[in-house]
């Protein structure tokens, strides 16, 4: 909204500052934790007061889980809120993929509150059916790559980008949507497992959507991308706005949320943010980069995944509890100690996966 302010500019005075992604996505994170700080501890208590009991916890988990009973849940809020009125605020309203990932992150922030306040009025772990999520999930993805195709150059149109061997477009044709939905559906449930401790999941996207914001910027600029040697998608540098906006509105909610948590993200936050960092490798044609970016996700993800076959295949666990985080939990780590350790991983693969732009 700000952008429009470019049009009293008459090119070097404060207004010509606006034309920038740059200063914009500074303004966003300002904007977005200022947000964070504001109207957290009010959201909090209308939280709290009107919960009553809080998030139900979960009586076959780890059992230092049983002291976080009463603690609000919902904080999701907070982030979306800050996050979107960021957005708004200081992007271009012209362009296409600000409003698709925009749409992929109100979507699945909806999806995350029905499932939350289900849990919280019934007081019980059980929330929306599990086959609704998915079916309004899928739908929301698929308008989205859909989307996304549209706007995509020609050449790139259902084709997948491979990291590294960066002349190879693999053309997926019609099968480049079902994948498209499996990515941003797949990120949302991904960052769902991981959101198990206080401040687990919050950092790790807070690092992947950087990371993609980056990546974002520099596919959508035609320069960098003839240096780097990857595929230019234009209009998409103006998503580092919205992930620098993500930064800040993370950096808010975890000021609440750092150990002992005063609240939880929940679904609310959890999907929203899943399923904006899959919008995101969607648009600018990095879905495979998300992979390692997102890494810590994909683990996360992936241990459920191993636990539940394996137990059904022979009757026995592989890890002592999943999600993973779970598992070192069981083994007598103290919930600190798994939050920064997974912290320091996310950060390692956000560096591997930017170090995918300069490879040749």
């Amino acid at each position: 909204m700000l952008y429009w302010l470019t049009a009293l500019s008459d090119g070097g005075d404060l207004f010509n500052l606006f034309r920038y992604i740059t200063f914009r996505a500074g303004g966003a994170f300002l904007t977005a934790l200022i947000f964070g700080f504001l109207f957290g501890k009010p959201l909090i208590n209308v939280l709290r007061k009107r919960q009553g009991k809080g998030q139900p916890i979960r009586d076959d988990g780890p059992e230092s889980h049983l002291s976080k009973a009463g603690t609000p849940t919902m904080g999701g809020l907070l982030i979306v809120g800050a996050l979107v009125t960021s957005t708004l605020m200081w992007g271009r309203w012209d362009n296409p993929y600000i409003w698709m990932v925009l749409l992929v992150t109100l979507g699945f922030g909806l999806i995350g509150f029905a499932d939350d306040y289900a849990k919280v009025s019934k007081q019980n772990t059980n929330g929306v059916s599990g086959k609704i999520r998915l079916a309004l999930g899928v739908l929301i993805a698929l308008l989205a790559t859909m989307w996304a195709t549209y706007f995509h150059p020609e050449g790139l149109q259902n084709h997948l980008a491979l990291p590294i061997f960066k002349d190879t477009l693999i053309n997926m044709g019609l099968l480049y949507l079902p994948f498209g939905i499996c990515v941003i559906v797949g990120s949302a449930n991904a960052v769902n497992l991981t959101d198990g401790l206080d401040g687990l999941a919050i950092m790790p996207a807070m690092i992947a959507g950087l990371t993609l914001g980056v990546i974002a910027y520099v596919v959508g600029r035609a320069d960098f991308t003839q240096y780097l040697d990857v595929h230019y998608v234009e209009n998409t540098g103006e998503i580092f706005i919205f992930t620098m906006a993500l930064f800040g509105a993370g950096l808010g909610f975890l000021w609440y949320n750092a150990p002992p948590a005063a609240v939880f993200m929940g679904d609310t936050g959890s999907l929203a943010l899943g399923g904006a960092l899959g919008a995101i490798a969607v648009a600018t044609k990095h879905e495979l980069v998300l992979a390692i970016v997102g890494g810590l996700f994909v683990v996360e993800a992936l241990s459920v995944i191993i636990q539940v076959l394996y137990f059904k295949r022979t009757g026995k666990r592989v890890f002592l509890m999943a999600p993973i985080h779970h598992h070192y939990e069981k083994k007598g780590w103290a919930e600190p100690t798994i939050v920064i350790r997974f912290w320091i991983i996310a950060l390692i693969l956000a560096m591997i996966g930017l170090a995918t732009l300069k490879v040749r």
